[in-house]
């Protein structure tokens, strides 16, 4: 039989005591925005696979992840609705954007494919106020010649959660709308005219895949994901491009990340005649004094991964990285700002 000392047996429980807690925290947890779901999925499996540390999430909506992140159930939040700089301040949170990307409007209706659809943001939020009610009415066929439309009725979908896709879509609207300004706004949720609602991005291309002479509003990769056709949609500038990488990368060229306090930038209804006029950035929320540093230490960990390993993964989804500049400047913040309770910075620089 062999005996231990008392030193060594000491040491063992230590270590088999360190080794459980290193199990606990191989896993950080995050809720919020559904629009960058399919990304952050494929960064998390690509992280475990490299780190062995998994990254739970929950594709529950932004207002979702805000109120998680706000109520500390979470390592983090995610929306895609930028908080301004004094609620951030009064909640003792920061916030920096993490990838950017565009949404469609996806329809259902039998002989349309995708690309062949011509809407504008006016004809766009009048379908939404519902004053637009069939697919043949004459705005659309004005847009539309050559086009065989239906005498059919429009089945709107929107979201019934709490959503940044909500209001990165009606802050486009109220852009080119003053009629859905003054009447419906902008927010993550709001009081919709009419339609149909889907829980998630997943529940709008459920719901518009399902019903016939649909249209509903979609992360541009859930429309790829789930075959879906869609429209397109004319710029600032009048111009119809494809939703793509490249044309959400030209709405976000001018994004001026630097001189916007706590990162709240929009990318709705840009200039240029490349650009994308539904392109939206998605954004991350941490607590600047973090109780649990070597979790949050991970947490960042993730994220510098992500930043600079994710690119291609995220290019494969026509999402848009954040340019490297921005990249430095969040790494910055995060240097300067998230703490540990003994006050000292948690992240000490990029590890890739």
């Amino acid at each position: 039989m062999v005996r231990y000392s008392t030193a060594l047996m000491g040491a063992l429980v230590a270590a088999t005591m360190a080794a459980a807690t290193h199990v606990q925290a191989a896993e950080i947890s995050g809720a919020g925005a559904t629009f960058p779901y399919p990304i952050y999925a494929k960064w998390a499996e690509a992280f475990k696979a490299k780190t062995g540390i998994a990254m739970n999430y929950q594709s529950i909506g932004s207002g979702g992840g805000i109120k998680q992140i706000q109520s500390k159930t979470v390592d983090f939040g995610a929306s895609d609705m930028p908080l301004k700089a004094e609620e951030l301040e009064k909640s003792g949170l920061l916030q920096f954007p993490m990838i950017m990307g565009g949404e469609v409007a996806a329809i259902n209706v039998k002989g349309i494919e995708s690309g062949k659809m011509k809407l504008d943001g006016p004809t766009l939020a009048d379908i939404y106020l519902g004053k637009i009610t069939k697919w043949n009415d004459p705005a659309l066929t004005k847009l539309n010649p050559g086009l065989k439309l239906p005498d059919q009725a429009i089945a709107v979908v929107h979201r019934s959660d709490g959503s940044g896709t909500t209001f990165i879509f009606t802050d486009y609207l109220s852009k080119v709308s003053p009629e859905w300004k003054e009447k419906v706004g902008s927010n993550t949720a709001v009081e919709w005219p009419v339609g149909l609602g889907g829980k998630g991005n997943e529940g709008v291309a459920a719901n518009v895949t399902r019903t016939d002479g649909s249209i509903g509003y979609v992360e541009y990769a859930y429309a790829l994901q789930n075959k879906m056709a869609y429209t397109l949609l004319a710029n600032k500038e009048g111009v119809y491009n494809k939703p793509d990488a490249s044309s959400f990368q030209a709405a976000a060229a001018n994004a001026d990340w630097k001189n916007a306090p706590g990162f709240y930038l929009l990318l709705t209804d840009q200039p240029g005649k490349q650009s994308w006029p539904i392109t939206g950035a998605s954004f991350i929320l941490m607590y600047k004094q973090q109780d649990k540093p070597e979790v949050a230490k991970q947490v960042l960990q993730f994220f510098d991964w992500s930043y600079h390993n994710g690119q291609k993964m995220a290019e494969e989804l026509d999402y848009v990285p954040m340019p490297d500049p921005v990249v430095k400047l969040v790494e910055d913040t995060w240097k300067t700002q998230i703490k540990g309770p003994d006050g000292k910075p948690i992240f000490a620089g990029p590890a890739s």
